[in-house]
């Protein structure tokens, strides 16, 4: 264990330590391994802040001592706790390019949701002021832009670009404007390519209103940097199980926030681990960015089938690997096929599993070692979309 990974470990057995005393969702929460705790999903906090408002028993600050609260949809409450650069966007727009006294246009929402808080914190800590533009009103955003010449612009990808045109069409000049700091929204190449021969620099981050920053975009273009304040694992969709290095899972995160901490927090968001350090110095690990969604239900025969479920198959045949369970149709009835990186003989006992587990009968294909495709996939719903 080199000193940075000895460091995280203590800084995260002590998150543990304070959430178990001070947030009372984690006080029975068991000693050992990361990967040996329960993962929380997001239903599970929904439910929890239903059962105990406002946060579930997981914020650990009392109500009259935060600064500020959100609600995502669902809702989903979030806590802010009146602490310098409490959602840890400072790194991330430092990365970008921006510096001390630099203005930050941020076109993210200020209410309801924390993004607006979020960016603007960020940018508060690096000693740079802030233009509260929020969502809407294109063609004001690009008079204010030309005459408050901001530096660098934090929204949406696409919103930059509608800015920009709107400045164009109104004969503004809006050339102050050289970085931006994108997230919420996918950042198509398409959309990079369009920047960068305009001679712009804008790179993108990921983050929940439940997690603040994850990762973030540094001038080498080489996945994302996970920020400092986290853990990452992946994991295999359905389960807390972290796979290999470079295999497509579930990002699940732990926070070393004192104030609202989460444990193994499921993203329900894929991606995997990148080999190696960026070439831009940062010596943290990275994630190749959002891969699409862990989130693969499907209802077949009037009823669900969860990725959990596969999972649970899996642990009941020990020698299977990887596995995806196909859904299709054969003529107008529904049909499983389950595809398993394991040896001819474990076929019965999978059909058996699938059954038992999921109440339905399935095929099962046995495959060789990295026959199936590593994208994240364990469910994979190839029915045509009704019309």
């Amino acid at each position: 264990m080199d000193e940075r990974e000895a460091a995280q470990a203590t800084a995260l057995a002590l998150q543990v330590a304070h959430a178990r005393a001070h947030a009372p969702h984690y006080a029975a929460l068991p000693d050992g391994p990361l990967a040996s705790l329960p993962v929380t999903r997001k239903s599970e906090l929904l439910a929890q802040q239903s059962a105990n408002p406002p946060f579930g028993g997981v914020a650990a600050t009392p109500f009259g001592q935060l600064a500020r609260v959100f609600a995502s949809p669902g809702p989903i409450y979030e806590p802010e706790a009146a602490t310098p650069d409490y959602w840890r966007y400072a790194r991330a727009l430092h990365a970008t390019g921006l510096r001390a006294g630099e203005l930050l246009h941020n076109c993210f929402a200020y209410h309801f949701t924390p993004a607006g808080s979020m960016l603007e914190s960020g940018a508060r800590a690096l000693g740079c002021p802030v233009f509260p533009a929020g969502t809407g009103n294109t063609e004001l955003q690009a008079q204010a832009a030309a005459q408050l010449r901001p530096r660098c612009y934090s929204g949406t990808p696409d919103f930059l670009k509608t800015i920009l045109e709107k400045g164009d069409a109104l004969g503004l000049d809006l050339s102050s404007l050289t970085l931006g700091h994108v997230t919420g929204g996918a950042y198509l190449p398409s959309l990079r390519s369009w920047y960068a021969e305009r001679g712009l620099t804008v790179l993108q981050s990921y983050g929940t209103a439940d997690l603040g920053l994850i990762a973030y975009e540094s001038e080498a273009r080489e996945g994302l940097i996970i920020d400092e304040g986290v853990i990452v694992e992946v994991v295999r969709p359905g389960t807390g199980d972290p796979v290999p290095d470079g295999e497509v899972g579930e990002i699940v995160v732990t926070t070393f926030n004192a104030h609202h901490p989460l444990i193994r927090f499921a993203t329900g968001d894929l991606s995997a681990i990148l080999p190696g350090q960026s070439s831009c110095g940062r010596t943290n690990r990275r994630i190749r960015g959002w891969m699409g969604r862990a989130d693969q239900a499907a209802k077949v025969r009037g009823m669900f089938v969860r990725p959990e479920q596969v999972a649970a198959v899996l642990r009941a045949v020990p020698s299977v690997g990887k596995a995806r369970l196909v859904i299709s149709l054969d003529g107008e009835r529904d049909m499983m096929v389950l595809r398993a990186e394991a040896p001819s003989e474990a076929a019965p006992a999978l059909a058996d599993a699938l059954h038992a587990t999921t109440k339905l009968r399935g095929q099962v294909e046995c495959v060789a070692p990295g026959t199936l495709p590593n994208d994240g996939k364990v469910i994979d719903d190839v029915r045509p979309v009704p019309g």
